[in-house]
């Protein structure tokens, strides 16, 4: 099976897997990232099926989703591509891009002892990009809504600087998670074309703010 047939076949997968999956989770979630790697990979020396098969598997089972067990996405995975007969240094980079690409992984303290690679680094972009501008507040408020939380809550602020545990449990209003995570995003960046994509992402969901509070406290009230 050549490198287009073994990719075909995955993508087959993945759609199959994430039928009924909530909206920001779901296959065309898995496509954008899969379409940002691309782009993004066309300025990087990286292994081409490695960030792509990392792309399309890597919420293949969200831990959010499962009972927070981060132990199902890599295992799916590396049962999927282990049949396909896929050599075994490209299963065991992907599977490792799996395991450290999302964003509260960043927050472990451990930093230095944490995997990295170049195509991790690509797909961690492409991932994060689809976290960012428009469809970034259309997946926040979609997931809030999954989890009936509110839309904000003035009295409940932001928790900066939490730890993954932390960062896990929180059920905080949705206006919350752009400051602890969405506007974090874009000096998180790995790439030179992944931090110029998450340049005007950014920008917009700054404005969306300002337009977000002016539109819930029309009369400017202070308090």
């Amino acid at each position: 099976m050549n490198n287009t047939e073994i990719v075909e076949q995955t993508i087959a997968f993945v759609k199959e897997t994430l039928q009924g999956a909530e909206g920001g989770h779901d296959w065309f979630h898995i496509q954008r990232v899969f379409n940002n790697t691309l782009l993004i990979a066309k300025d990087e020396k990286v292994d081409v099926l490695t960030v792509s098969l990392a792309a399309l598997l890597h919420d293949i089972a969200d831990a959010k989703f499962h009972n927070g067990d981060e132990t199902i996405g890599p295992k799916l995975a590396n049962d999927f591509l282990s049949a396909l007969s896929v050599d075994v240094k490209t299963v065991q980079h992907v599977i490792k891009i799996i395991e450290n690409i999302s964003f509260k992984n960043s927050l472990e303290q451990a930093q230095d002892s944490q995997f990295s690679s170049l195509e991790l680094q690509v797909v961690q972009d492409a991932d994060r990009l689809d976290a960012m501008g428009a469809i970034g507040i259309a997946r926040a408020f979609n997931y809030g809504g999954f989890k009936n939380r509110e839309l904000y809550n003035p009295s409940i602020a932001p928790k900066l600087k939490q730890t993954k545990e932390n960062y896990k449990k929180s059920n905080a209003p949705t206006i919350n998670h752009f400051y602890e995570k969405l506007l974090l995003l874009k000096d998180k960046m790995n790439t030179e074309t992944g931090k110029k994509l998450a340049e005007e992402r950014h920008h917009f969901m700054l404005a969306y703010l300002e337009q977000f509070y002016k539109e819930w406290n029309p009369l400017g009230i202070k308090g």
